[in-house]
C-alpha cells in the first residue's frame, strides 16, 4: 500500500477529533515519520518537514504556554500555515482556543490522545509501517499447525478448504480461507486474512461457515509467519513424485523463498494428517535433523562396510 488514510489512523489509535478539517476524510499519510515541532513553536522553520504527522507532547505544550502571547501567536500562526496532514496532542492536553481558531483559518485537523507521547509514537509508527509494507495476495488457505504457519495452495476444487477444516477439527487454527494477504516485514513473511472474510470459510455443499462460532476462539488466529507452503494437486499416476525428500523445493513470495511440499491428492488419502507430519518434519529440520539425509548416510555406510 502506498498510503494510509488519516481516518484509518484515527480509528486504529482511537484518537479524539478535536477539530476536523474539511478534507479530513481524503487526507493520506505516506510516511511513518513523525515531527515534534518544538523548534517551529519557537519560530525556527529551517528544514521543517510539514508532510509528516505533527505530535505535541508535554515538552512542546509547556514551551508554547511559556511564550509571551504575542510571540506564540506569531509563531503558531506561521506554523499552521504549512500544509500538514494532522496535529496530535498527547496526554489529553488542553487545546488552547487560539489553536482551534487557527485550525479553522487554515483548515487543519487537530487530534488528541490520552496516550503518552512515546506510546503514540510507538503505536503510530508500527501501524503505518505495517500498512505501507509491500503486500501480495495469494489464492489459498492459511492455517497454523503446531505453531507453524502453513500456506495451502492448489487449483480450485482440489480440497484446500476441506483440508483446512479437517485441521481445525484436529485442534489447529484457521487464519484465512480463499485469499491470503502476505506482507514482508523485516525479512519475514506474515500472512493474514482480508478483514471482511476473517474467520469465515467456504465449504462446497455447506456454504459459508463461521469457524470462530463453530469451534471457539481457540480455532482461529489473525496472523502468523509463513514457514511452509503445501501445494495440493490431483494425483497424476504418470507423474513421478518425490519419495525420499532429499531435494528441497521452494516457492518465492515477495522475494523470499519458502520451503514447499507437494502433496498429491486422491480418494482415501488423509491430507490433513500428511500436513501435520510435514510440519513435524519441517520442525525437525530446523533443529538440524533431516530423516532423508540420515537414511542416505546409513545406506552409504552400509555400502562401504560391504566393500
Amino acid at each position: 500500500m502506498e498510503y494510509v488514510k488519516l481516518t484509518k489512523v484515527i480509528e486504529e489509535l482511537e484518537l479524539e477529533v478535536v477539530y476536523p478539517s474539511k478534507d479530513m476524510d481524503s487526507i493520506k499519510i505516506y510516511s511513518s515519520e513523525i515531527s515534534r515541532p518544538g523548534l517551529q513553536i519557537g519560530g525556527h522553520f529551517n528544514k521543517f518537514v510539514p508532510e509528516r504527522i505533527q505530535l505535541l507532547g508535554n515538552a512542546e505544550w509547556y514551551y508554547y504556554k511559556s511564550l509571551p502571547l504575542e510571540k506564540r501567536m506569531k509563531n503558531i500562526d506561521e506554523y499552521f500555515s504549512y500544509d500538514m496532514p494532522a496535529i496530535i496532542f498527547s496526554r489529553d492536553l488542553e487545546i488552547f482556543p487560539e489553536l482551534i481558531h487557527l485550525a479553522k483559518k487554515y483548515n487543519k485537523t487537530i487530534l488528541r490522545s490520552k496516550r503518552t507521547t512515546s506510546g503514540i509514537i510507538n503505536k503510530l509508527t508500527s501501524y503505518i509501517d505495517l500498512e505501507l509494507t509491500p503486500e501480495a495476495r495469494v489464492y489459498g488457505v492459511f492455517v497454523e499447525v503446531y505453531g507453524v504457519g502453513v500456506l495451502i495452495t492448489g487449483k480450485s476444487g482440489v480440497g484446500k478448504s476441506e483440508t483446512a477444516l479437517d485441521l481445525v477439527i484436529r485442534g489447529h487454527r484457521l487464519i484465512s480461507d480463499d485469499t491470503v494477504i502476505i506482507k514482508n516485514i523485516e525479512g519475514k513473511l506474515v500472512g493474514s486474512s482480508p478483514e471482511i472474510t476473517r474467520h469465515f470459510m467456504e465449504i462446497r455443499g455447506l456454504g459459508i461457515l463461521d469457524i470462530e462460532r463453530l469451534y471457539g476462539v481457540g480455532s482461529v488466529k489473525n496472523s502468523e509467519y509463513i514457514s511452509v507452503v503445501v501445494e495440493l494437486e490431483i494425483w497424476d499416476r504418470l507423474k513421478e513424485y518425490d519419495r525420499v525428500g532429499l531435494d528441497e523445493k521452494f516457492t518465492k513470495i515477495l522475494d523470499k523463498e519458502i520451503s514447499t511440499v507437494t502433496v498429491p491428492v486422491k480418494p482415501g488419502r488423509n491430507v490433513a494428517m500428511i500436513i501435520e507430519v510435514a510440519v513435524r518434519n519441517f520442525r525437525q529440520k530446523l533443529l538440524g535433523y533431516n530423516a532423508a539425509e540420515e537414511l542416505n548416510k546409513r545406506i552409504k555406510n552400509r555400502v562401504k562396510e560391504k566393500k
